[in-house]
């Protein structure tokens, strides 16, 4: 698995599952299962509520609110 620049993730094709990789706001790494195209929101918000996500030229935020609900803003 590569190391990626912050913000940005990576999806590993050529099988049936894959692995997103995301590097956090203290440098660190950490891959998330993926399978058919899906990800599970347990994993994805293991680290906390927050996830910043880079889409092009622009920057999201998606949170996991307190009543288990997803917020995405720009």
């Amino acid at each position: 698995m590569n190391r990626h620049e912050h913000g940005s993730s990576h999806l590993d094709n050529g099988k049936a599952g894959g692995e997103w990789t995301f590097r956090s706001s203290d440098d660190t790494c950490r891959a998330i299962p993926m399978v058919d195209a899906q990800l599970d929101s347990r994993d994805l918000f293991a680290a906390g509520r927050l996830v910043t996500i880079a889409h092009g030229e622009h920057t999201y935020q998606l949170r996991l609110t307190a009543q288990n609900k997803l917020i995405l803003t720009k």
